[in-house]
């Protein structure tokens, strides 16, 4: 089995979480066994949250017709284990507070202890809610200051499924700097989120972390629904020919088609620095395909170099630069795994792990999946090296060694995706998200969409599709949710047009608009043009926050932005109304922005605009007849209007002409 690794966190959507993967797919395939299952779920210990006000279910296996018996507080349940073992008890919670003792009687005794009664919300997306408190803004003085005994949390390791899993590994801990400090820590998002419910609420507030960076919405889907989508019937033929097939559950298409067709994993692996490579071909590095007979057909190739390293090597971490490659490169040096990436874009910068690299001689290996003509390595030779700890620069441009290991070219069949990380459709849900239910819980907190920009249309019919999964699953018709828009990223364009980024946003708007029992937490002021891991966590919390304190709880508060809410036409001019502008419309920095109107051509050219109470003005002297206006319609947009409340406003368009992500279905 060849392990799927992550990224540079520079370089991919969510590497943080991604060692954890690795971790968990090794596991799936170290054992082919079903384990035992436990007597109590996982998912129930010490120091949890138990919902309030309503039953909680609790469950757990054990001899089939057994009885169990539980009890806090004075109250007490019984259930039988059924045919299966499974047992599930509905209890009715104490009083919100605590801390209280659980006792679960039967063929075992457990005992929780350090069990509080509050509000528990699971958190789901990718790295953006991964991302952990000490990665903030001030991140340092956050961990230190987050001692919050009636703050829990519950990491879910990731844990890949190509069939319903029956339980998730993981603990509570209680919201301590220690743990908010170790490791990855906890994630802000959801950190902030908590430590605003609980000063507004002053109750318990239980945190299932449940996210893993880089993975699409339809890996966190039940395959039932999306079965019934039809856009993801090659892909689920495809994880049912797999499951079939048995093996490692790497979530991926990538890996099982290298495990297939990649003749250097045979019988070993080309990265084993003991290799004999006396037979392979000499080539020049960038380049190395048309030697090796595939210089324009898609193919795998092995490419080998030995370098020679002082004694003692410098001291302090070394890196590895390979720049640009297309369309997949996996770096090993002496046999280990050092880094893989498929987002071709950026360039590759691994950081070697301690011990990888010793004196004397050492075999680097890179294996390089080229799906182009001018694919492999694209950038200047000069760009290619090896930097040591105390700056000393090896160069890597120039003689390797290299090896055909798959001519791909037709009609060899290709991966579906080449991504090293879980994307295959429902894997996450069956993994991470079915194990948890039915668990009564609160609501959910939702921040994820950058793996699906490329699809944006499409999205607007996953994501009313997922949170109606989750609700079947957790059995709660109105469970409340709640949606982080997309922050700002990329470079901001200079002319007005279409947007992935955009149309994204608008899919989670429309959402918001027509699920009950959601909202949107716009943060299209915040965010990075050259991180897609904005460090401003603290404001996409409280804004989430707000939306639950007036959705789920009623409070009399302001929790969105102005939203259009109709729009008129004026002789060469248009009129657009707003709705929620509590305290009256605020341009930022004197002047609203980021306007742009079109005329009957849909050409889009910027606006001139103009407050009027609750209204805005947009003109263009290039369109005398506008009839389509948007607003902040680009991935970086200068946030420019708000309400009185301090909110942005929801990115918005007037029209409903073809986007640019219709038809998109696949990434």
């Amino acid at each position: 089995m060849y392990p799927f690794r992550p990224r540079p966190a520079r370089l991919l959507l969510g590497s943080v979480a991604l060692l954890a993967v690795q971790a968990a797919a090794l596991l799936a395939a170290a054992s082919a066994e079903t384990p035992p299952q436990p007597f109590l779920s996982p998912v129930f210990g010490d120091n949890m949250v138990l919902q309030r006000d309503r039953p909680d279910a609790l469950w757990g296996w054990c001899e089939p017709g057994r009885e169990v018996r539980v009890e806090i507080a004075g109250v007490t349940a019984t259930a039988t284990a059924g045919p299966d073992g499974r047992w599930q008890v509905q209890i009715q919670p104490p009083p919100a507070g605590g801390p209280y003792r659980v006792r679960i009687d039967g063929p075992r005794h457990v005992e929780l202890r350090e069990v509080l009664v509050g509000d528990v919300w699971l958190c789901g997306g990718q790295s953006n809610m991964e991302f952990g408190l000490a990665r903030a803004r001030n991140g340092a003085e956050e961990v230190k200051a987050a001692d919050h005994p009636e703050i829990r949390f519950f990491k879910v390791p990731p844990q890949v499924s190509y069939a319903a899993a029956a339980t998730v590994p993981g603990r509570w801990r209680i919201c301590s700097p220690a743990a908010m400090g170790e490791g990855g820590g906890y994630s802000a998002v959801a950190y902030f989120f908590a430590r605003r419910m609980q000063e507004e609420l002053s109750v318990p507030i239980g945190l299932i972390q449940d996210a893993i960076g880089g993975t699409p919405a339809e890996c966190w889907m039940d395959p039932g629904t999306l079965g019934g989508l039809h856009d993801f019937a090659p892909a689920l033929a495809e994880l049912a020919r797999l499951r079939r097939a048995g093996g490692p559950e790497y979530g991926n298409y990538i890996m099982h088609w290298y495990d297939e067709y990649d003749v250097g994993l045979k019988g070993g692996t080309w990265a084993d620095p003991g290799l004999d490579d006396s037979g392979w071909k000499p080539v020049r590095i960038p380049g190395g395909f048309a030697e090796l007979g595939v210089p324009a057909t898609p193919a795998v190739c092995w490419f080998r170099r030995e370098l020679t390293l002082s004694d003692p090597l410098p001291a302090g971490p070394a890196r590895i630069f390979l720049g640009v490659v297309e369309k997949m490169d996996t770096t090993m040096i002496n046999g280990r795994w050092v880094g893989a990436s498929s987002w071709v874009e950026n360039p590759r910068v691994y950081t070697i792990g301690p011990g990888v690299l010793r004196p004397g001689r050492n075999v680097l290996a890179v294996r390089v999946f080229k799906t182009r003509p001018e694919g492999g390595f694209e950038s200047p030779a000069d760009t290619l090296r090896l930097v040591l700890g105390d700056g000393t620069v090896v160069p890597l441009a120039g003689a390797w060694k290299g090896a055909l290991s798959v001519d791909a070219r037709p009609p060899h069949p290709l991966p579906l995706g080449y991504e090293n990380y879980p994307t295959m459709p429902s894997v996450l849900y069956r993994g991470m998200i079915a194990p948890l239910a039915p668990l009564a819980i609160r609501g959910a907190l939702w921040y994820q969409g950058e793996a699906n920009a490329t699809r944006a249309y499409q999205y607007r019919t996953l994501l009313p599709a997922l949170i109606a999964d989750w609700r079947r699953a957790f059995r709660q018709e109105d469970l409340p949710f709640y949606i982080v828009s997309l922050p700002a990223f990329q470079p901001r364009r200079a002319e007005p047009g279409d947007d992935a980024w955009a149309e994204l946003r608008e899919a989670q708007a429309l959402t918001a608009r027509t699920v009950p029992h959601t909202g949107l937490a716009v943060t299209v002021d915040t965010g990075d043009a050259d991180n897609i891991h904005p460090i401003d966590k603290q404001v996409v919390g409280e804004r989430l926050a707000l939306c639950a304190l007036r959705g789920t709880f009623g409070r009399d508060i302001c929790s969105e932005g102005p939203t259009l809410a109709s729009f008129e036409r004026l002789p060469g001019a248009l009129r657009l109304h707003f709705a929620h502008t509590d305290g009256g419309l605020v341009a930022r920095g004197g002047k609203p922005a980021e306007f742009a109107v079109a005329g009957a051509d849909r050409k889009w050219h910027w606006a001139e605009a103009r407050l009027e109470g609750d209204a805005v003005v947009v003109s263009s002297p290039q369109v005398p007849a506008p009839v389509a206006a948007r607003y902040a319609w680009q991935a970086n947009p200068e946030a420019t209007l708000f309400n009185g409340a301090g909110l942005p406003a929801v990115p918005f368009r007037t029209d409903d002409w073809p986007e640019s992500t219709e038809g998109r279905v696949t990434p």
